[in-house]
């Protein structure tokens, strides 16, 4: 396995200062190392065979620890890897499915709060996801993110019933994002009691659990039970994500979010080699070269 990370923006022959100490680990336990251009992987006129010119040709197997990227941009990175004879550890319709609510959705819609959502960014495809959740305190976010930093404004909707207050949400959440991804995405309020809880998976297993890295001093008293999500998650198919997890006021505990673990940021509380730790399971094994170590 190959880590590929960010290099840094003036100094772009070391790594982001953000993915350094990941970088570091990853040398340490005997993982290369290669930068890529982020910049010009997410402009949507980049050169992404430039942007990956320092992975070494024919370097096997790669995983990426870096900011996140449009799902059609990892396609691209996704293709100029393979150009140098790079497998990337995850595909790019399978980075898609995990980096967007309505690739994996449906299949966790019993596990985690219901949604409705647009394609584009318009007031008519709005009504018709505000019609079809109906009415009720909903939140807002993007294919990709929420706003939830500006919780009054640009998330929190307290009754899609109203609809001229609920677009005026929806405005200024579309003035502060700049670029819509997908369109918007209405799901119903819950009242939660814990703190998040993000989880790695690898190959559809559980390897990692922590904090979530807007709180990463906090974790709740209780584990999160993963009986009723692990099989749904499994069931996905996708060799590397995350899944942050809270508990409602009844004590279920309820999917808030699921993401291609690439992109997934890490908690200052877990150690960077913990990380390069679950990357590591993905490498072929010496006797199956081309399957992943389970």
């Amino acid at each position: 396995m190959t880590l590929l990370v960010p290099s840094d923006v003036l100094h772009p022959r070391r790594p982001d200062e953000h993915f350094a100490a990941e970088a570091e680990a990853a040398r340490a336990a005997g993982v290369a190392v290669a930068l890529v251009d982020h910049d010009a992987l997410a402009d949507p006129d980049g050169d992404a065979d430039r942007a990956v010119r320092r992975v070494p040709e024919g370097s096997g197997v790669a995983a990426y620890r870096g900011w996140m990227l449009r799902s059609e941009r990892y396609a691209a990175f996704a293709e100029a890897l393979r150009r140098r004879g790079v497998e990337p550890w995850t595909g790019p319709e399978q980075y898609r499915r995990a980096h967007e609510l309505p690739g994996w959705y449906h299949d966790l819609a019993g596990v985690t709060p219901r949604s409705a959502w647009t394609s584009g960014d318009d007031r008519a495809g709005f009504d018709r996801a505000r019609d079809e959740l109906g009415p009720g305190p909903a939140v807002l976010r993007d294919y990709t993110k929420s706003m939830k930093h500006h919780w009054d404004e640009a998330a929190f909707i307290p009754d899609l019933a109203d609809a001229d207050a609920a677009w005026a949400v929806a405005s200024r959440f579309r003035e502060l994002r700049e670029d819509v991804v997908g369109g918007f995405v209405l799901r119903r309020f819950e009242h939660f009691a814990s703190a998040e809880v993000r989880t790695w998976w690898v190959d559809g297993e559980c390897r990692l659990v922590g904090p979530h890295p807007d709180t990463p001093d906090d974790l709740p008293a209780t584990p999160p039970d993963l009986g009723g999500v692990a099989p749904l998650v499994a069931g996905l198919g996708l060799p590397f994500v995350t899944v942050d997890l809270v508990r409602r006021e009844d004590g279920e505990w309820r999917v808030v979010e699921l993401g291609d673990g690439q992109v997934g940021d890490r908690p200052s509380t877990i150690a960077p080699a913990a990380l390069v730790g679950l990357l590591r399971t993905g490498e072929p094994t010496p006797d199956n070269p081309g399957e992943r170590r389970r």
